[in-house]
């Protein structure tokens, strides 16, 4: 309504003088629509005579394009307003985003797993049977090789909560990290002695190394495992229907 008053305004300050009785008649509409001012132009056109047609047609095309371009004027008024009131949510949705995980950041939950070494590196020292190459006295000796052995890492809770109910039981989170803490124990203590040069070897340890490699089959090559053998040997877990169910819930978490 505001723009049909202006536009009202320019065509009164700039008709010409022949159409005076015009001009004060759109003084007198002040709040009227643009619609109403061209309908009464186009009233005038067919009223006046053939000298003052060509200026009013001019002005009734100047009038529908103040028209048009206060129409689309409003139009992105209203798409900036929403832009407007969009970006706030936005910028609401953010800062208690941050807050949250700032919330988060300060108080982490003491059960969560903590970081654990996902490897273990030994050296390697030569086997029996190897040929010992002859080396100059002036060569240094190369640096002793290490070998990673690999860990099998903890569950998160996001995993102990994707668990189906039946498959969980009683059993608990923290009851299963501590089997896999134990599971990793046995195979880091298994390929200790693997990884051990054979004459530094005790007699014990000399007797599990000749089993692990009797267990070894094209299958395994490459690959860290261990059996029921090795758990027994170098931890204190009890091989139960819990043990059992516990490994059934880590092969579901992929482990």
């Amino acid at each position: 309504m505001q723009g049909a008053m202006f536009a009202t305004w320019i065509f009164v300050k700039f008709l010409p003088s022949f159409l005076f009785p015009l001009s004060v008649m759109m003084k007198d509409m002040g709040s009227s629509c643009l619609e109403d001012l061209c309908f009464h132009i186009n009233a005038k056109i067919s009223s006046e005579d053939e000298s003052h047609k060509p200026v009013l047609h001019k002005i009734r095309n100047e009038v529908y394009l103040v028209h048009d371009l206060l129409n689309k004027m409003e139009i992105i008024v209203k798409q900036q307003e929403k832009l407007k009131d969009l970006l706030k949510e936005i910028q609401k949705t953010a800062e208690r985003d941050q807050k949250e995980a700032q919330h988060l950041l300060e108080h982490i939950p003491p059960y969560l797993p903590k970081p654990t070494k996902s490897c273990v590196t030994v050296p390697t020292g030569k086997q029996e049977g190897q040929n010992k190459a002859v080396e100059p006295k002036s060569a240094k000796k190369p640096a002793k090789e290490t070998v990673v052995i690999k860990e099998v890492a903890l569950i998160t809770t996001e995993e102990f909560e994707s668990v189906p109910a039946y498959m969980k039981g009683r059993i608990t989170y923290d009851q299963i990290n501590a089997v896999v803490q134990q599971i990793n124990k046995a195979v880091v203590g298994k390929y200790k002695i693997l990884y051990q040069p054979l004459k530094s070897m005790s007699a014990p340890a000399r007797n599990l190394y000749h089993r692990f490699m009797e267990e070894e089959t094209k299958d395994t090559k490459g690959v860290f495992f261990i059996v029921e053998a090795d758990i027994k040997e170098f931890t204190q877990l009890k091989l139960d229907k819990r043990f059992h169910s516990i490994l059934s819930i880590l092969r579901h978490c992929q482990r």
